[in-house]
């Protein structure tokens, strides 16, 4: 039976650090299942004072699994062990833009960008098809963008983004940033602004930025579209067409300060934002596509969010790796995340 071992991708964070080989575990295991070579024995060891995660397969990994594996959000080496000797073995993640789209930004309450890749894994391997997702041309959702780190880790995927979010200031520094890193790296774009409305009513800004990476493409009409809303999620439905996108993926509030701004009777807890915007979000999400959220368990239990995924008609994966994410971010959070399946 032949054995991996996998070099873990060092974090700046250091909490974040801590973490990522047990959160390596979970994913490897939900990878398993969009795998041809069944996974087994998944544990961590220590080789020459070195961590790794070390799994064994039924059967050597083909080129398939490999395109899946290549992108895990914490592997950064891949070792085919036997006789104690490590063989490197080639990995080609999915890149399609420099490391430093995910990078460059820093600022307070940034999410971890190896995270925010673990969380859109795990909820393209909750879609109908897990296994073929690296050849299709997807969707992605951030209801509660911020500052676009998924729309961001959705352009390395080479997938179409789509983010909102209510705060000016946050859309301010999106479209100031990301019109900055396409112009210095000279990848060919349009990029318009103006207001968002629906109906004649004003329901904030937009910005609209059709792209492609390879110039030949984008005279090919071959091209990638990313747009960021400034409007509240509760409009979600409104601004986007129904069952329009494959994946909704975000990282919620962790306390107080965020919410809609719409219904002023609306609590501004993340409970009570989930419970409202959730059934919004599910309109716009296709039949056999995925919706995947991390949250502050201080502030809402997991049974809680499960119970208003399944009302709104998803399937919650659970079970297996699926309890075993939940991690410290500092001492008032612990974040874990759900991933649920829409039937179609």
């Amino acid at each position: 039976m032949p054995e991996y071992v996998i070099l873990v991708l060092p974090s700046a964070n250091r909490v974040y650090a801590a973490s990522s080989p047990a959160l390596l575990r979970a994913e490897l295991a939900a990878f398993g299942a969009g795998l041809s070579a069944d996974v087994s024995a998944i544990e961590e060891i220590e080789l020459g004072g070195v961590g790794y995660v070390k799994f064994a397969c039924a059967a050597p990994l083909g080129e398939r699994d490999l395109a899946l594996l290549s992108n895990l959000s914490s592997l950064y080496a891949l070792f085919e062990l036997g006789d104690g000797v490590l063989r490197p073995v080639a990995v080609h993640p999915l890149a399609k833009a420099d490391s430093d789209l995910l990078t460059i930004q820093k600022y307070p309450g940034k999410t971890n960008e190896q995270f925010t890749k673990l969380l859109l894994n795990l909820t393209l391997l909750a879609t109908s098809r897990p296994a073929d997702w690296p050849d299709r041309e997807l969707h992605v959702l951030d209801p509660l963008c911020g500052r676009g780190t998924t729309l961001n880790q959705a352009v390395m995927y080479g997938f179409d983004a789509t983010g909102l979010d209510v705060d000016g200031r946050d859309f301010e520094a999106y479209e100031q940033f990301v019109k900055t890193w396409l112009r210095t790296k000279r990848v060919k774009h349009t990029a318009e602004s103006g207001q968002l409305r629906r109906n004649k009513v004003r329901l904030g800004r937009r910005l609209d930025i059709e792209y492609a990476f390879d110039k030949d493409d984008y005279k090919a009409g071959r091209t990638r579209r990313l747009s960021y809303l400034n409007a509240d999620t509760l409009t979600t439905d409104e601004v986007l067409r129904p069952a329009s996108v494959d994946l909704i993926v975000t990282d919620a509030p962790y306390g107080v300060q965020h919410g809609s701004h719409r219904d002023a009777g609306l609590a501004r807890s993340p409970r009570d934002l989930l419970a409202a915007a959730i059934p919004v979000w599910n309109r716009v999400l296709r039949p056999g596509g995925a919706m995947g959220i991390s949250w502050n368990t201080h502030v809402l239990p997991r049974e809680d969010l499960v119970a208003i995924l399944e009302r709104a008609g998803l399937e919650v994966r659970s079970g297996g790796p699926y309890e075993e994410l939940a991690h410290r971010v500092d001492q008032a959070i612990v974040r874990d995340l759900v991933v649920a399946g829409k039937p179609g």
